[in-house]
């Protein structure tokens, strides 16, 4: 058991670390004002302006929602960080920080998580997990395996917008 361990401690972690890499490859071309763009949206202006909310993700809250999300059910959850979650100011925040501390807080966060997953004996995978918002993750693994396809799900997204962004036509319309 200790040997199968041992390779879900490397395997999940390098699993992070290619998230991490996924997520530079994308954005480091991006600019901070592109970064903050959101290209689509799926609201009529009149819609958005009732709701008073932005309609669309952009590549920052993304990075804000995954960063928030590993440090609360990964950080706070199973490390003790102590973390607490704003998760509805991950998508409306409107700092607009530069990318380098976006990117650098999400950096954390994976190492973090990384440094987590390394920690974790045979026994505490299967130890009792609880989350706000997470009803189907019983145990560590099933928490930190579900945090992993949520993040590569937002890769996906991440890489979409990114394409988009970095379109010839829509370089000239953000100068």
């Amino acid at each position: 058991m200790a040997e199968l361990a041992t390779i879900v401690n490397s395997t999940l972690a390098g699993y992070y670390e290619e998230i991490r890499d996924q997520m530079h490859r994308w954005v480091d071309p991006l600019t901070t004002a592109q970064m903050w763009e959101r290209p689509f949206g799926f609201q009529s202006q009149s819609a958005q302006a009732q709701s008073g909310k932005p309609d669309g993700n952009s590549v920052g809250h993304l990075l804000l929602h995954l960063t928030g999300n590993l440090n609360y059910y990964i950080g706070a959850q199973i490390a003790g960080t102590g973390y607490v979650r704003h998760r509805d100011l991950e998508f409306t925040d409107a700092e607009r920080r530069p990318k380098e501390q976006v990117l650098a807080d999400f950096d954390r966060a994976i190492a973090m998580v990384v440094d987590t997953i390394r920690k974790q004996s045979p026994e505490d995978w299967a130890k009792p997990y609880a989350g706000e918002r997470e009803p189907f993750a019983k145990d560590r693994f099933t928490a930190i395996f579900r945090c992993a396809a949520h993040a590569y799900h937002h890769v996906g997204q991440l890489i979409y917008l990114s394409k988009e962004l970095t379109k010839p036509e829509a370089r000239s319309a953000s100068h």
